[in-house]
Formats: structure tokens, sequence, C-alpha cells
């Protein structure tokens, strides 16, 4: 194979010119509330939930997109009963299933088999300008007489305490979720990174841009070895384990997002023991 550019010393990105448009953002791109990571705060001003290892999608009343604005080519059938207003939530198939799930969402020409398996989890109503707590009963409310099997409310828990928090993460853990999903009690909901809304995880995780190719040594020699990402803030740096042999042969394109999970950061800024988790699905 001699698909992949033979960069070795991070000295030598400058060979690699991506594209100032590759990350630009979609006309379409929904509004979204996006997450912070949680530090320490107060668990008992929280509603908490299930952090859902699937695809984010907001229904805008008729019809679904993804979070970078590419519209998702779902079943009529599946959002026949969707109620007419916005909604934020996520595709999911099950614990694990992100691979399966990504495909199928991905697809031009829907596969009746794999979406009868899927579901809409709806977390939030991003037109309300209610609390939380009321937005939580408010889509309560709105979803409760729907007859469908395709459209849910992701259930929220109040919790006393930071102690409870932690048995909670470990037992979604042990059970093969993701994490946990907290949001203040009082928030409103707004576009953009918000204290709001905070994600609780056994890792960190975080998004960087694919800016190299590293080959491969020995058993990888002629796949990939690392990808030299960029994170939004300028640091690069080598993600070189959590691929999976096809991965290797075929991997994430340059310009593309993938997303890495991480234990803390050194001195230097740079992630401790980067983990590649994948490659996010609704790049164009």
């Amino acid at each position: 194979m001699n698909y992949l550019p033979v960069l070795l010393p991070l000295t030598a990105l400058s060979v690699v010119t991506i594209s100032a448009t590759a990350n630009a953002e979609h006309p379409n791109a929904p509004p979204l509330q996006l997450a912070a990571n949680y530090q320490q705060q107060d668990a008992s001003h929280y509603w908490v939930s299930e952090k859902f290892d699937g695809v984010r999608a907001y229904w805008d009343g008729e019809a679904l997109w993804s979070r970078a604005g590419h519209s998702i080519a779902a079943p009529d059938w599946f959002v026949a009963d969707f109620p007419n207003t916005h909604l934020d939530g996520e595709l999911w198939l099950g614990r694990g299933q992100f691979d399966a799930l990504s495909a199928a969402v991905r697809r031009y020409q829907p596969q009746e088999e794999e979406w009868r398996q899927i579901r809409f989890l709806v977390f939030d109503l991003p037109h309300s300008h209610a609390t939380f707590s009321e937005r939580n009963t408010e889509l309560a409310r709105l979803l409760s007489p729907i007859n469908s099997p395709y459209i849910e409310q992701v259930e929220q828990q109040r919790l006393t305490d930071n102690t409870a928090l932690a048995q909670r993460l470990s037992d979604i853990a042990a059970a093969g979720g993701e994490g946990l999903m907290l949001r203040h009690q009082d928030s409103y909901y707004q576009a953009g990174r918000s204290q709001g809304l905070l994600k609780l995880k056994q890792f960190h995780d975080a998004e960087a841009k694919v800016v190299a190719y590293l080959p491969g040594l020995g058993k990888y020699q002629g796949m990939l070895g690392a990808l030299v990402v960029e994170t939004p803030d300028g640091r690069q740096f080598r993600l070189g384990t959590g691929f999976t042999d096809a991965q290797r042969q075929t991997p994430p394109p340059l310009g593309s997002t993938v997303t890495y999970r991480y234990q803390g950061e050194t001195k230097q800024g740079q992630p401790r023991f980067a983990h590649f988790m994948r490659e996010r699905q609704d790049e164009p």
C-alpha cells in the first residue's frame, strides 16, 4: 500500500496542506447547546441522565439534522408521529452499537431493517425559554400522548450529592454505558458551550482535526501508524492507539474530525494516554 504520506517528524507537517474550509460551519448547522466537563459541581442542583453513545440529532419540526448541519435521511414512517416543534436529542441503537448506528444514519437511502431498531431519545426543547426543570416537564407533556416506539424522552434523575453521582457513574460504566450528562435545574438553553450542561465520564474526551498520517512499523508496515491531530486551540500531537486493523488500512481522511479519550494533561498541555475513539460521523 502506498496511500500513506511518509511523515515521520512532526516538523514535516508543513508539507501537508488542508483547506481552511475543511471545518467551516455548515449553513444548516443547528444552534446546539454543548457540554462542558464536570468539575466537582454540586450534583444536587442538577438533573442527571445517561450519556448515550449515539448520534446527536436535531428535529426542526420537519426533518432531522446532524450536529454539523447535514440532513439525516430517516424513513418517513420513523418521523411520522414526531411533534411539530424543535427537539434536541440523540439517535441511539444501544450501548456499544455506535459503529452500526453511524453506518445506518450516514446512508443516503435508509434501510428499513436498520431504522426499525433505532430510537430518537429527546432530552431538550431548544426553543423554550424556560429553565431546564420546567422544560423537562414541558417535554413530558409534549411526548407522553405520542404513541410511537421511535421517539421517547430521556429519563432524568435527581441525586442527593456527589457521592451518589459517583456511584451512578460507576453503575453506568459497569453496564457498558459511556457516562453521565448533568443539566442544571435553573439553566436556560443556549447555543454553544455551557456550564448549564456538563458531561461526566471515567475518561475525558475531546475532538481534533486530522492533519497528517504517520506510517506504521513492524506488523503495521504499510498501514497507519498514528494520526497527527490538531486541537481547536492549535495544539498538535500524535494519536496512535485505539485503531482496528481496518481503520489502520483506511484511516480517517485528512481534514476530518476525530474523537479521542485521555486521562488528564501533561505540564506541556498534551493529553495523557490519548486513545482514538471514532471519526465524527457527521462530516460531509
